[in-house]
C-alpha cells in the first residue's frame, strides 16, 4: 500500500467556520498573536491567553468537519495515510481519520505550564487556579511562537517515507512546518491544493491546484484512488 502524507492547515479548518490569522495583519481575532501565541504573552497576561483559547474550545465544540476533512479519511481505504496538521482542532479526528500527528498542540488538552509532559484532556474552560498534579498552573497544550516543535522529526521522517505529499489549506509561511516539503524523496508526487498564491520553493516539482480545500478534494479523490 503506498504511503500518502498529508500535510494540512488552517484552511481547511477555516471551510468549518474556525477563524484564522494568516491574513497577514498579525491579529487572530482582534489580538496581536504574540499575546496570546508565545511565552511571553503568556508571562505578560496569562487570564487573557486562558480567555482567548477558551474561546476557541467553546467554538470547537459547535463546528463539524467539512467535506474536505472526510474525504482526507476516506483515502485510508486505499493508502497508509498519516496526517500532519498545523491545526489544533480535532477536526480530521471527528471526521474519522485514524492516524493524525499535531505538530502544533492540540486544543482539548491542557498541560502544566512547568512541564508539558504532564497532558490532560482539557473539553472545558481552563481557569486560573486550575493546577497541574506538580501544582503548576494548567496551560494550553499548544505550541506556541518561540516554543520548540517537539514532534517535528517525527513529521520529518513520514514526509522522507511517502510516495504522495498532499499539502491542502496551508501556504506554509510558519516554520519549521514550511520546511517539510524539502524532506520528500526524488520520487515522491507532491501536490497542492491552496486556493492563494503560494512561494514555498516547490517550484515545478508540485502538481498545484488553486482551489479551496473541500472543492480540490472533490477534484482530486478520484484521481488519487486511480494512483493506489
Amino acid at each position: 500500500m503506498k504511503k500518502l502524507a498529508i500535510l494540512s492547515g488552517a484552511g481547511i479548518s477555516a471551510e468549518s467556520g474556525i477563524q484564522t490569522f494568516r491574513d497577514g495583519d498579525g491579529l487572530w481575532e482582534n489580538h496581536n498573536v504574540m499575546d496570546v501565541a508565545s511565552p511571553e504573552g503568556w508571562r505578560k497576561d496569562s487570564a487573557l491567553v486562558l480567555e482567548f483559547y477558551n474561546q476557541r474550545r467553546r467554538q470547537l465544540h459547535e463546528v463539524q468537519p467539512n467535506k474536505a476533512h472526510q474525504l482526507l479519511a476516506e483515502l485510508e481505504k486505499h493508502f497508509d495515510v498519516q496526517v500532519i496538521t498545523q491545526n489544533i482542532d480535532d477536526l480530521h479526528e471527528r471526521a474519522g481519520s485514524t492516524h493524525i500527528l499535531h505538530i502544533h498542540g492540540e486544543l482539548f488538552k491542557s498541560c502544566s505550564c512547568k512541564n508539558k509532559d504532564l497532558i490532560y484532556d482539557q473539553k472545558e474552560d481552563i481557569n486560573i487556579g486550575d493546577k497541574a498534579e506538580d501544582g503548576a498552573q494548567l496551560r494550553p497544550f499548544i505550541v506556541w511562537f518561540g516554543e520548540d516543535v517537539p514532534l517535528y522529526q517525527t513529521a520529518r521522517e513520514i514526509v522522507k517515507e511517502s510516495d504522495i505529499l498532499l499539502v491542502i489549506g496551508t501556504s506554509l509561511q510558519v516554520y519549521p512546518a514550511a520546511g517539510l516539503i524539502h524532506d520528500i524523496k526524488d520520487d515522491c508526487l507532491l501536490i497542492v491544493i491552496n486556493p492563494n498564491e503560494t512561494g514555498f520553493g516547490y517550484g515545478q516539482r508540485a502538481v498545484v491546484m488553486k482551489e479551496t480545500a473541500t472543492r480540490g478534494m472533490e477534484i482530486l479523490f478520484d484521481k488519487l484512488v486511480n494512483l493506489a
